[in-house]
């Protein structure tokens, strides 16, 4: 049903004709556009997609690209959980069966010293692998802090290169969300945040980024999922502020250029499978641009709520987006039925 979906996407049962919603556009040959103001985007439902047979996905959780411009995802089908595909969609490579619960993925260092950094959320680890898959080192459950009795309560979900010496963040999103800094070798540095509702504290602290906007290289964005926000703190873990999306469920940050990017899997107490919308963010850390979601409405300076406004049923519950220098983005997903990323084409 689903896949039948992906070819030729149905409303009420019949094809897609000229029609105009809020945020959304359906043309002539069934194209549908979305976004809102500078940034709409063209939905390409079958890029990526492969012979489930012979590459399988799962639940499909990151993306990132690597100097040779190949887009690289990770699933947490042990089959292969890494599949590396030309920005055409083309598969080029395939690897990976140890990682059942490959959750987050960072791309660092240049060239071909490139490497990953995989958060498997199952095995509690942080694992550092060549681009090829053979591991280099494994960072274990953080023992050193104090605050862990045993690796299970562990969960980590993504993980942050510094710019500037090359330490590594690692949040706790699904476990007692700390951050954990670590040199490039992977020793143990510092501790901060926690679960709860204090400014330096998380629910659900799912992603990190070094924001480098603007010349900046000493914020550090972080994901407070469950309060709706990303929050910037310095390399000592001080708050400094937020950027608040009320009614997304918003995952980790991804810059490209002026603008930041993330994917929201749910919003408010929806509870559809066909959840979730795009969120693009400005320099000024204003909402320009909801793709699949309610368009952004500011009022006295504060964003008001938003929801999914997705009559076509374009996505089931983003988890990360991968925005290359063209713009346009690629959707992986989660909970989607094992289907493969989606690309927005920049209009």
């Amino acid at each position: 049903m689903y896949l039948n979906r992906r070819n030729a996407i149905k409303l009420g049962g019949a094809s897609l004709l000229a029609v105009s919603l809020p945020g959304l556009t359906f043309g002539k040959n069934d194209e549908i556009i979305i976004g809102h103001n500078s940034h709409q985007y063209r939905v390409n439902m079958n890029w990526g997609m492969l012979e489930a047979g012979k590459n399988p996905v799962n639940n499909c959780h990151e993306l990132v690209e690597d100097s040779q411009g190949r887009i690289i995802l990770l699933t947490d089908e042990t089959k292969n959980n890494v599949l590396i595909y030309s920005k055409k969609g083309k598969l080029l490579e395939s690897w990976g069966t140890s990682y059942p619960g490959a959750h987050g993925l960072t791309i660092g260092g240049e060239s071909k010293d490139q490497f990953l950094l995989i958060a498997d959320n199952t095995r509690h680890q942080v694992i550092k692998t060549d681009l090829k898959g053979n591991v280099i080192f494994k960072i274990e459950y953080p023992k050193e802090t104090g605050e862990y009795l045993h690796p299970g309560q562990f969960v980590p979900t993504e993980t942050a290169i510094d710019p500037l010496n090359g330490d590594i963040y690692v949040v706790d999103g699904y476990g007692l969300n700390f951050v954990m800094v670590y040199d490039e070798n992977g020793k143990f540095l510092r501790h901060f945040g926690g679960k709860g509702k204090e400014n330096e504290q998380f629910r659900c602290n799912h992603g990190v980024l070094f924001d480098q906007r603007n010349g900046k290289d000493d914020e550090i964005l972080i994901t407070s999922r469950q309060d709706n926000c990303w929050k910037k703190f310095n390399r000592q873990g001080k708050y400094l502020g937020a950027i608040e999306m009320p009614g997304s469920f918003i995952c980790r940050p991804v810059q490209q250029g002026e603008n930041l990017y993330g994917a929201v899997y749910r919003s408010g107490s929806e509870a559809n499978e066909f959840s979730g919308f795009i969120q693009v963010v400005d320099k000024d850390d204003k909402v320009i641009s909801s793709p699949g979601g309610s368009g952004p409405v500011y009022s006295n300076g504060k964003l008001e709520e938003q929801a999914k406004d997705d009559p076509a049923n374009v996505f089931m519950h983003p988890h990360d987006v991968y925005v290359d220098s063209d713009e346009n983005i690629y959707v992986a997903q989660w909970a989607s039925k094992k289907t493969y990323p989606i690309k927005l084409e920049r209009v």
